[in-house]
């Protein structure tokens, strides 16, 4: 039996809903104690109880449950070091996917995504939608968090942009990260036991916020002048705790960004688009030249161009190899029946 202490543990995020997945679990030691993993570092892995803070190795009988930041785990003691034995399934978990296809699990167990990107050369209205559709596909509320307000020139056109581009239940703040006024704006997410994690380019400004929220004293260091991106000031994920009782996960800037989702999930996160869609004139239609469709001409022609492309890569990634060679071979019969046509029209045939 897990003695739970749940007066301590809740102030780290431990809920309810959790201690039912409890009952999912291995057989445990009997010395075994629950504590939320607040940084991985290669060999090593840090975990907090709700009184103390400890590091642990992974029992290799565990590796296949890759553990990520956010997780509740049980831990036991061998010898004189500390083992993470047994990991508890997440009720949210934000992953995506590398070039190679391969998934690579982010964090658990968060409510909240502060997706965060500066007011400056780091706008980019696109690399925002990956961000929504990756935690929208997890079930994790987002909120997007435009920093750099207090050195920007056009904070209201860009918001404005933003306003017209993003369904409307999708909260939109501008804020300057250095300023407690952000602790304010934040408020309706900083409750007592609630999780959030900070997503974006390096440079954004995520380490800054973390150290206004949580006082987490995280390095945080200059940007490029060619392009305003930010040179990895945070090399690990990390979590931090807040006078207000909530927990700020902050992350690396990430390179790639593919939403580990099939073409479902990505439909489901562009829900304004499936809203329209259900009133087009057919059933299959994609949006692009048919007649009586109700997507075109309403939603923004570059966010409707984003969908397709999530939508494409998603479907990629759901491809075996063999699928894809079929694909291939495909498109070469197409192509040479193209050209096929094309000598016949200039009657070389």
């Amino acid at each position: 039996m897990i003695d739970i202490d749940f007066a301590s543990l809740r102030r780290i995020g431990f809920t309810q809903t959790l201690a039912s997945q409890l009952h999912l679990l291995p057989e445990t030691p009997a010395d075994a104690r629950l504590a939320r993993i607040t940084e991985i570092q290669r060999d090593w892995l840090t975990m907090h109880d709700g009184h103390d803070e400890f590091r642990a190795r992974v029992l290799r009988s565990v590796h296949d449950a890759t553990p990520a930041v956010g997780d509740w785990a049980l831990s036991t003691t061998l010898g004189h070091e500390h083992w993470l034995c047994a990991v508890v399934p997440p009720v949210t978990h934000i992953a995506r996917r590398g070039h190679d296809g391969r998934h690579h699990s982010l964090v658990s167990n968060v409510d909240t995504a502060l997706l965060v990107m500066g007011l400056d050369k780091d706008f980019n209205p696109r690399r925002l939608e990956r961000y929504l559709a990756i935690v929208k596909t997890a079930n994790v509320e987002p909120v997007v968090v435009l920093s750099k307000a207090d050195v920007a020139t056009d904070t209201q056109q860009r918001m404005a942009l933003l306003r017209d581009r993003l369904p409307r239940n999708i909260a939109l703040l501008a804020v300057n990260t250095l300023s407690d006024s952000v602790v304010t704006q934040l408020a309706p997410w900083l409750g007592a036991g609630q999780t959030l994690v900070l997503l974006g380019s390096s440079g954004a400004g995520k380490s800054s916020l973390t150290n206004t929220l949580a006082q987490a004293g995280q390095h945080t260091g200059s940007v490029r002048d060619s392009d305003h991106r930010g040179r990895h000031t945070t090399t690990s994920r990390s979590l931090h705790r807040c006078a207000s009782g909530a927990c700020i996960i902050d992350t690396p800037g990430l390179r790639s960004w593919q939403p580990d989702a099939d073409q479902a999930s990505i439909a489901a996160s562009f829900d304004d688009i499936e809203a329209l869609a259900s009133q087009c004139q057919f059933r299959d239609c994609r949006h692009a030249t048919e007649p009586g469709c109700a997507v075109r001409g309403v939603v923004d022609a570059d966010r409707l161009h984003n969908y397709h492309k999530l939508l494409r890569e998603a479907r990629r990634s759901e491809q075996t190899p063999l699928d894809r060679v079929a694909e291939v071979a495909k498109w070469k019969v197409l192509h040479r029946a193209a050209q096929a046509r094309v000598r016949e029209k200039k009657g070389e045939v």
